[in-house]
């Protein structure tokens, strides 16, 4: 772990891998002193944001480095199902690139537990983190000029749902019409940090 300044306000906690960052940000989430304001999870890193009217740097950096990590299962975290067509264009290559064929792929996305690491690329949309190896697949070659809002793809390690119609180069398996960002919620993103998330065929 390493600490470093952000500015006034923030501090930018560095950790060797995607689940050192979890762990710890579980843990830091669920004992929040006052004056912490926002928690940022990232692939390696946690911004912690804090009112330096309200707490010092100094009692911030204390309580991040003397906070252990969260044990499995020791910190509620929310269960969101999402319910997906797998009609993907991409969903024959996928099944190709991993050897499972087409049928295979649903399953292991389907069977697998996946954890919201963090958010980026557009508002709603979160990198899920999973435990089936076998779905780590490239991005694609040549990304999509458009892709449709829903559509669920593959990159990497990670899975994620498309919030909106955008860009993107990842590997498209099938599509949901639940909505992944919607600004009048009391909490406009479905998905947050932390959160399970199972996908369920439809």
């Amino acid at each position: 772990m390493r600490i470093l300044r952000n500015g006034d306000t923030g501090l930018l906690v560095e950790y060797g891998t995607l689940d050192d960052v979890l762990t710890h940000f579980r843990a830091l989430d669920t004992t929040r002193p006052p004056g912490i304001v926002e928690l940022i999870p990232a692939a390696r890193t946690v911004l912690v944001r804090f009112d330096p009217a309200a707490v010092h740097a100094d009692a911030v950096r204390r309580w991040i480095a003397g906070t252990p990590p969260a044990p499995p299962g020791t910190a509620p975290v929310d269960h969101v199902v999402i319910g997906v067509r797998y009609d993907g264009p991409d969903l024959t290559e996928v099944g190709a690139l991993t050897g499972l064929g087409a049928d295979g792929v649903v399953e292991a996305h389907t069977s697998a537990t996946w954890t919201v690491a963090f958010g980026g690329f557009a508002p709603g949309f979160a990198y899920l983190s999973g435990d089936d190896d076998r779905l780590h697949v490239p991005r694609r070659e040549s990304p999509r000029t458009v892709v449709p809002a829903g559509s669920v793809g593959l990159a990497g390690e990670f899975s994620g749902v498309y919030p909106r119609r955008s860009p993107g180069g990842w590997q498209l398996i099938g599509s949901t019409t639940q909505q992944l960002w919607m600004p009048a919620r009391d909490r406009p993103a479905l998905l947050r940090p932390g959160a399970r998330v199972r996908f369920e065929a439809l």
